[in-house]
């Protein structure tokens, strides 16, 4: 049984990594789908074989106008939305603030925050009258850096703790008409890059290697692919799987939170350094 067979999906950050695994699943389970990216190098391929059950649409989810002609696309397309997700994002490769240059730390502020959480909050100011027509969801990507330290620099970290908030928030406010949850991922082999502002808009995560650094820190061993997160999206967009569920957060994370990550104490480097 397909559990999304009939449902129209809204999804940023679609065309790459992480939202391209989610993308496949929805549509074997059904969905059709529009994605909002600026990789629009992608969508052909992406297309192939699936035009069908998928549009595409190039735009920036920082800026309001692009958001709203995306909704307006899916609408026209398929017309309804029953599920939007917010998965566009900037990773800040785990700088530290004393690493930051100064001249830099507002400009990556913006960038970073702008993409992570202004683009969540346009998804869903956008998306929102549509999805209180078809009693629909709303289900953001946050990470292990919404709870715990070591999962990214403070940029990233504060950006996915204000995630959290908003899921809160959003559940509250839309509740009952629209259901509002987040997917929490761990560590992730994905095309996730860094920020132009801070010189590392050319490195994806996936450099980093992930699968054989850090799997044996994982209490669960292993570096999950996209693929092995995506089914989390599906839990919360079915109406028959997660109906009593807003404001909840499923912590697909490898056991971080039962283990801890990185030192106890990190600054030890900074009294050699000022001191």
């Amino acid at each position: 049984m397909k559990r999304l067979a009939g449902e129209s999906v809204l999804i940023s950050g679609g065309a790459t990594g992480l939202g391209r695994a989610i993308v496949e699943r929805f549509i074997s389970e059904g969905a059709s789908v529009t994605v909002v990216d600026n990789s629009k190098d992608k969508f052909a391929d992406m297309q192939n074989g699936r035009r069908d059950m998928l549009e595409c649409v190039s735009g920036d989810v920082r800026n309001i106008e692009d958001m709203q002609r995306a909704t307006g696309q899916a609408l026209a397309r398929f017309g309804k939305i029953d599920c939007a997700i917010g998965n566009a994002g900037l990773w800040d490769y785990s700088t530290p603030l004393d690493d930051m240059p100064a001249e830099s730390l507002s400009g990556a502020f913006d960038e970073l925050f702008g993409v992570n959480v202004k683009g969540y909050l346009n998804l869903a100011k956008t998306a929102l009258p549509s999805l209180v027509r078809s009693r629909g969801s709303l289900i953001f990507t946050v990470s292990n850096a919404g709870f715990y330290p070591g999962g990214g620099g403070p940029l990233y970290t504060a950006s996915k703790h204000a995630v959290v908030g908003l899921i809160h928030q959003l559940a509250f406010e839309l509740a009952p008409a629209v259901r509002v949850n987040g997917v929490a991922p761990g560590p992730i082999h994905t095309k996730l890059r860094g920020p132009r502002s801070l010189g590392l808009d050319t490195m994806t995560i996936d450099q980093l290697d992930l699968p054989t650094n850090a799997a044996a820190m994982m209490a669960t061993g292993i570096v999950p692919t996209p693929e092995e997160y995506a089914g989390s999206y599906v839990h919360f967009a079915s109406r028959s799987d997660s109906t009593p569920s807003t404001g909840g957060i499923l912590m697909a994370d490898c056991g971080i939170g039962i283990r801890g990550i990185g030192a106890a104490a990190a600054g030890h480097a900074l009294v050699e350094k000022y001191i």
